[in-house]
């Protein structure tokens, strides 16, 4: 009987032992000072949710080197963009100001006021609806059309506060016609379009919960 009892605590050891070793196996040794994966650069994060509003359909872009997004002056500052807002997404910003870009430029040639309001600060506004009012006086319409955005690239970043500040320099193609109040053909031509460099500030305070960013500077590139 003392020698069953042996051999059954024997058991129950090995079993606990095989027991021990599984889990060792599935869980890991946990020493409570792992060290932390390193996180990934900027470059590499490419998944969270838009940054810009976007239109459900696209202009037709140019591809792009991944390393030709963000001009050497720009990575500080969007090293700081990133450490304040983990769910920011160089790649997915830039899709959004595309599409942005797009859509601004088609509202302000068409006069719509309303669609620019909720695109654009309040200072971005003024300054176009004053094209356009002075648009309209001289009995002046834009025909245009955006052919193609050929690249689009971050070349200034900064964050001040919790609000931040990305300036996108777009290459484009524009088909630019402007009619007088006849419909007449006064200036462009739809047939040939020219080759278009401005640089756009975007800003978004990051404490909102909304993601979305706007148009607050416009300026001619070089």
């Amino acid at each position: 009987m003392f020698g069953g009892l042996v051999v059954g605590i024997v058991l129950l050891a090995m079993v606990a032992a095989f027991l021990a070793l599984r889990l060792y196996m599935v869980l890991g040794k946990r020493s409570g000072h792992e060290q932390a994966l390193p996180p990934k650069p900027a470059e590499e994060r490419l998944a969270p949710q838009p940054q810009l509003r976007a239109a459900p359909e696209m202009v037709a872009d140019a591809p792009q080197q991944a390393d030709s997004v963000i001009d050497a002056g720009a990575t500080s500052g969007v090293r700081a963009i990133l450490s304040a807002d983990s769910s920011f997404d160089v790649a997915r910003f830039l899709d959004g100001a595309k599409s942005a870009y797009r859509m601004i430029l088609e509202a302000f040639w068409k006069g719509d006021e309303e669609e620019l309001a909720w695109l654009v600060n309040a200072d971005v506004r003024d300054a176009f609806a004053a094209a356009i009012a002075e648009r309209k006086e001289a009995g002046h319409t834009l025909d245009n059309r955006l052919v193609s955005i050929e690249s689009a690239r971050i070349e200034a970043a900064r964050l001040e506060s919790r609000t931040a500040f990305i300036t996108v320099h777009f290459v484009a193609d524009i088909a630019a016609v402007t009619r007088d109040a006849e419909g007449n053909v006064i200036a462009g031509t739809l047939t040939d379009a020219v080759a278009t460099n401005d640089s756009w500030t975007f800003s978004r305070n990051l404490k909102d919960s909304d993601p979305n960013w706007l148009l607050v500077e416009t300026d001619e590139a070089q």
